[in-house]
């Protein structure tokens, strides 16, 4: 153990700060429902997080240390520029956030050196420090660190000694000097205190999740009991209270993220104003080394992984309407926006895409929120329904006002990929009514959809097959191709979710041809799902009744009840 430190003072003797600057979904909590690939969608709060906690130390006169992914340094260098102006130090995270002790070496020594170098570029001046993008505290990975040092670092400062894994090693709790084969290295270890015989790191959710009194309390027994320095942390992201909302995730994992957000800010900011905190370089005494600057080069950059291929172009690119339903989408859009400018880009060799956004009588800010977020771009148009109707109400209202002869219509949380329009409407032959995505079909799949919902689902299309003409997998997904004169002869007298499948069946009933597109349904990510389950499934059974009702009288031949065909006034497919 450290030598105990008389303190009574509590600003005397600096303690190290350091900052993890990434956005609110690169958060390792949201791993499993959020892959990199879809970073794209959402809306990017780093910027002005990231100012925030700038303006909060400058407040209290701190300075820190910011650890930066490389594909943050690589994709805003400005920002990474920004915060080493200031007097900050910038540190490596690593490429990604992953678990270093998972890579390989070779694996991880490119990860070293590359993020380092790309840092560099970004800050414009020498990195020194490294902390993975996901902190480890297995004693065994000490290994990790000989190729730290090999990569040219000073110091390292990954490892969390917290719950038991380094009970017994008390030399892995304080900062300390390694001398290692590629030279020597210091550890800065995070913080840790001790509750009910666990460790627990004395940063981030512990300023949030804990009394204040008891923040106040550790953090006055470390000061006054060890000589080594406090070394705390913070996310940017923790200091925006009114950021997106992943709903999806498990519930112990949205406490863990959202829980007294609102408070963190006064939390640091009492916090700063009583300890005196530095950076971990200047610390260290190696200021002078982080202070060298590093040639501007061109950096190489990331390769992003792309949804889908772009489209060969063609001479000819095929106009198609996307209807997009939304209600009381407000939190959403802008991930909507993301989603739908990178289907325009993807899809525009093949295809003229228009949306129209059909705000279905929102009781939030939806409207406006349309307005704000999709008014200047070209290409989009937004229609206001006066009263709600449901979804497949606004569906209809979009393919009614749709100039072509192609429409589509997909959810506006995006669970399942619009970037997939392009393959569906190929499949939209002449004599094709109508295709439908199919999660539920043998080629497709779910992800993080409840088990609940998939019986249920699953039970619907059974007894929906028991009645229709074609055989479909899925009877009640949203993500649909039209042929704009099938559709509008459908007249759809449900509300809500009902009038999808209501849609369907009365058009099977019609004589119309219907094609399955396998695909896959995620889990809504951003907001709650509209559906209310009881609900849906009496209705579901009462509409399984009429439908079967519609099919005895078309049989005996009474023909369902059609509306008249509007003017089309663009070609066919």
């Amino acid at each position: 153990m450290a030598a105990p430190q008389d303190l009574n003072d509590t600003k005397s003797a600096p303690h190290v700060l350091t900052v993890a600057l990434e956005d609110y979904y690169h958060v390792k909590a949201f791993n499993r429902l959020i892959h990199s690939g879809r970073w794209y969608r959402f809306e990017n709060r780093l910027e002005q997080n990231t100012d925030r906690a700038l303006q909060l130390l400058d407040d209290c006169g701190t300075k820190a240390t910011f650890f930066a992914f490389g594909h943050v340094a690589e994709s805003m260098p400005g920002l990474v520029r920004r915060i080493a102006d200031q007097g900050h130090e910038i540190g490596s995270r690593g490429m990604y956030p992953r678990d270093v002790a998972q890579l390989t070496p070779e694996e991880l020594r490119h990860d070293l050196a590359r993020s380092k170098a790309v840092v560099e570029q970004a800050a414009g001046r020498k990195v020194v420090g490294f902390r993975a993008g996901e902190v480890w505290n297995d004693p065994n990975s000490l290994w990790i660190l000989d190729l730290v040092a090999e990569a040219g670092y000073l110091y390292d400062s990954s490892f969390c000694p917290w719950l038991l894994q380094a009970s017994g090693r008390p030399d892995l709790l304080f900062t300390h000097k390694r001398q290692l084969e590629h030279g020597d290295l210091w550890v800065l270890p995070l913080s840790t205190f001790s509750t009910l015989g666990w460790r627990l790191p004395m940063g981030g959710n512990f300023f949030r999740q804990f009394p204040r009194w008891k923040v106040r309390r550790e953090y006055r027994n470390w000061t006054t009991r060890y000589a080594s320095p406090l070394v705390t942390y913070f996310n940017v992201w923790e200091v925006d209270p009114d950021q997106p909302r992943i709903e999806a995730a498990p519930l112990l994992q949205r406490v863990r993220q959202y829980r007294h957000l609102d408070r963190m800010d006064s939390l640091l900011r009492e916090t700063f104003r009583t300890y005196r905190f530095t950076s971990a370089s200047h610390y260290l005494d190696l200021a002078e080394h982080h202070a060298l600057p590093v040639p501007r080069l061109a950096a190489a950059r990331i390769a992003t992984p792309t949804p889908l291929r772009a489209l060969e172009p063609t001479a000819v690119r095929l106009p198609v309407t996307l209807v997009v339903p939304c209600f009381n989408e407000a939190g959403g859009l802008a991930y909507l926006r993301n989603t739908l400018q990178s289907v325009q880009k993807k899809l525009s060799g093949r295809l003229d895409l228009r949306v129209i956004l059909v705000d279905d009588a929102s009781t939030d800010a939806t409207l406006g929120e349309l307005r704000s977020t999709f008014g200047d771009l070209p290409n989009f148009r937004i229609l206001a329904r006066e009263w709600n109707g449901g979804v497949a109400a606004a569906i209809m209202s979009g393919i009614e006002a749709a100039e072509t002869e192609v429409v589509a219509s997909i959810d506006a949380d995006c669970s399942y990929d619009p970037h997939e329009l392009g393959a569906m409407v190929e499949l939209l032959a002449p004599d094709v009514d109508l295709v439908t995505a199919s999660p539920y079909h043998p080629d497709g799949g779910v992800l993080n959809v409840p088990g609940w919902r998939l019986s249920l689902s699953r039970t619907l299309s059974w007894m929906y097959q028991r009645i229709l003409t074609n055989q479909l997998h899925t009877y009640t997904s949203c993500f649909r191709v039209y042929r704009r004169s099938s559709a509008l002869r459908v007249q759809v007298d449900e509300r809500g979710f009902l009038g999808v499948a209501e849609f369907i069946a009365k058009l099977d009933l019609m004589g119309a041809r219907i094609v399955e597109f396998p695909t896959t349904l995620e889990v809504r990510i951003l907001g709650r799902s509209k559906m209310r389950t009881l609900r849906t499934i009496m209705g579901q059974l009462r509409l399984l009744l009429r439908v079967t009702s519609l099919r005895r009288s078309r049989s005996a031949g009474t023909a369902l009840p059609a509306r008249p065909v509007p003017a089309v006034t663009r070609a066919q497919p």
